[in-house]
């Protein structure tokens, strides 16, 4: 099964809430709003910061701020960023020295297209279209609760 690292999901999560409330936001903030463990956050950060999808901002009014929106921010951006090369083999695009099969595996490079498809369709798809935005929490505590009856 293709899965994402929980850390993806977690910067799908912070960036979503450093759309939502704008400007520079801190981690221990980020942290207090999305329930996420602040170490976890800061690390989150950190690996944004390096891929260029967060600025990191020091001062006494520092914090970390999104560089683009998240319309125009692809999803397959954030796993490179986070989890490394999208890809469902070893075998990446001709890369060496990561299987101990690769001088004679009949297969070495076939996989290329359907890595490349992947690639493609997380490219595709936008954070903004996966990220929704958090409810804020005077509006939820004014929202009715049903019984059912």
């Amino acid at each position: 099964m293709l899965r994402v690292s929980k850390f993806t999901d977690y910067a799908v999560v912070v960036l979503s809430r450093l759309e939502a409330e704008g400007g520079v936001q801190t981690a221990p903030g980020l942290a207090a709003g999305t329930g996420i463990a602040e170490p976890t956050v800061a690390k989150v950060l950190k690996m944004l910061s390096q891929a260029g999808i967060v600025e990191g901002l020091r001062g006494a009014r520092g914090g970390y701020r999104l560089l683009r929106p998240l319309s125009s921010l692809g999803l397959s951006e954030v796993i490179v960023a986070i989890d490394g090369p999208i890809a469902l083999t070893a075998c990446v695009d001709g890369g060496f020295g990561l299987c101990e099969a690769e001088q004679t595996c009949p297969v070495r490079g076939r996989w290329d297209p359907v890595n490349s498809a992947i690639r493609g369709a997380l490219s595709a798809i936008m954070v903004s279209e996966i990220a929704s935005p958090p409810v804020p929490r005077r509006a939820a505590a004014l929202q009715p609760v049903l019984v059912a009856e």
